[in-house]
């Protein structure tokens, strides 16, 4: 079974359409059934909420989340 072609868009436009702009960047891919998030955002909580935005979206397929977490460095 392949992933519908619908699924990775509409995962994007989720994420685009998010109230959190750290989320409007990030990069969603698929491979076969696989949905990939890729990216960088602030907190691991924006991590988890990106997950889960498209988790909402592609329902029961497997979601491998490769969202890097870069805290800004602040100058002392």
């Amino acid at each position: 079974m392949k992933v519908q072609e619908s699924v990775g868009p509409l995962a994007v436009s989720a994420l685009r359409q998010s109230p959190i702009s750290a989320l409007h960047n990030l990069d969603v891919t698929s491979e076969g059934e696989v949905i990939i998030l890729s990216g960088k955002v602030g907190s691991y909580y924006y991590k988890q909420l990106a997950q889960e935005t498209v988790i909402s979206i592609v329902g029961n397929r497997v979601v491998v989340n490769n969202i890097r977490v870069s805290k800004p460095s602040h100058a002392n």
